[in-house]
């Protein structure tokens, strides 16, 4: 009897308890937008916060309610994009489909090591120090924060460079791996083929060629080269227009640190009608 009066009366409480809960649930219970709930279906689900709002959930209620495009979301890509566009009944436009790419090639044996590292793992810890153990103050640390924090398993650090590498077919183009560098030696780009400039250091050519032997030395051999006009010195930077170049291929031969680089294979614009 001293046993079962306890038992009894926990799981009178409990079952109170639980009607009661019930009741609240149902009086208080906040309506759900239909409207919501299949905009979150077709989302991908991924939850990776690319899009700038908390998870697909959050991202679903600005579409549906307007504030947000229906490109909002990077990692969906043009089949989400082209479904949320027949689901809200709109109609169809060109978006610009991005992927990473890495704009530095200072890797092992190419770019100068002045010290040995031995603290926290991750380029932004190293890049606090008043110091670098890379003689580029501009270039990649090769500490591997961009491949953590990708979502989608789209990059790893090459063991030969020491640099990381994006898998384009992986690459959904969030810009997360852009956020978290801390040297900015990542840039999202249309994902077609093109030529880039492998380099963002601002130094002049003699600090350069001291620190790294693929670096731009502003030297304009690639501008004086282009036949279509589509390379330009601008603000103490090499400037390529997309738009201009036909991937002729002369800037990536006659450029003297082969800084210059070829990357992409598929279209830049997809056209998604609704």
């Amino acid at each position: 009897m001293n046993i079962l009066i306890p038992t009894v009366l926990v799981g009178a409480l409990g079952l109170a308890f639980g009607l009661m809960l019930s009741f609240l649930a149902k009086k208080f219970a906040v309506p759900v937008n239909p409207l919501v709930q299949e905009v979150e279906r077709v989302l991908p689900g991924a939850n990776c916060g690319a899009c700038g709002f908390p998870g697909c959930s959050g991202l679903a209620e600005k579409i549906a309610s307007g504030e947000a495009p229906v490109n909002a979301c990077p990692a969906g890509g043009p089949k989400v994009w082209a479904e949320l566009t027949r689901l809200l009944g709109q109609e169809g436009g060109n978006w610009e489909v991005k992927r990473a790419v890495v704009l530095c090639q200072g890797g092992k044996g190419v770019a100068q090591v002045v010290a040995e590292y031995s603290g926290v793992a991750s380029c932004k810890a190293a890049n606090l120090l008043p110091g670098s153990f890379k003689g580029c103050r501009f270039g990649c640390l090769g500490l591997g924060d961009c491949v953590r924090v990708c979502p989608f398993s789209a990059m790893h650090i090459d063991p030969e460079s020491g640099l990381p590498v994006v898998d384009w077919e992986k690459c959904t183009g969030c810009g997360k791996c852009v956020a978290e560098c801390p040297r900015k030696i990542l840039a999202l780009v249309p994902r077609k083929e093109q030529v880039t400039v492998a380099c963002v250091s601002p130094d002049s050519a003699r600090e350069v060629r001291k620190v790294c032997a693929r670096g731009c030395i502003k030297c304009q051999v690639c501008v004086r080269t282009c036949p279509e006009g589509a390379i330009t010195f601008e603000n103490g930077k090499i400037v390529i227009s997309r738009e201009k170049c036909t991937l002729c291929g002369l800037c990536i031969e006659k450029c003297p640190t082969h800084c210059i680089i070829r990357v992409g294979r598929t279209t830049a614009l997809l056209e998604v009608r609704g």
